[in-house]
């Protein structure tokens, strides 16, 4: 199974072209990658949002204030 079209590299590269696998994907490729990229952003920005909501109600909120006044 050839990913670059050639089934035998008796050839001349030169003449050939790119020799990369899945030529001519780039394109398909890149979106795929800068969509799944901003997916997992989003993915990550709602977890940690939801993360920082529970976080804020944890302790006593009078102690918290006591603390922070020392300082």
């Amino acid at each position: 199974m050839s990913t670059i079209g050639l089934e035998n590299w008796a050839v001349d590269l030169a003449e050939v072209g790119p020799i990369y696998p899945f030529q001519g994907w780039e394109i398909a490729m890149t979106v795929i990658g800068v969509v799944f990229w901003l997916g997992w952003h989003r993915i990550q920005y709602v977890r940690e949002t939801e993360h920082l909501k529970n976080v804020r109600n944890i302790g006593d909120k009078e102690k918290i204030a006591k603390a922070l006044e020392r300082y």
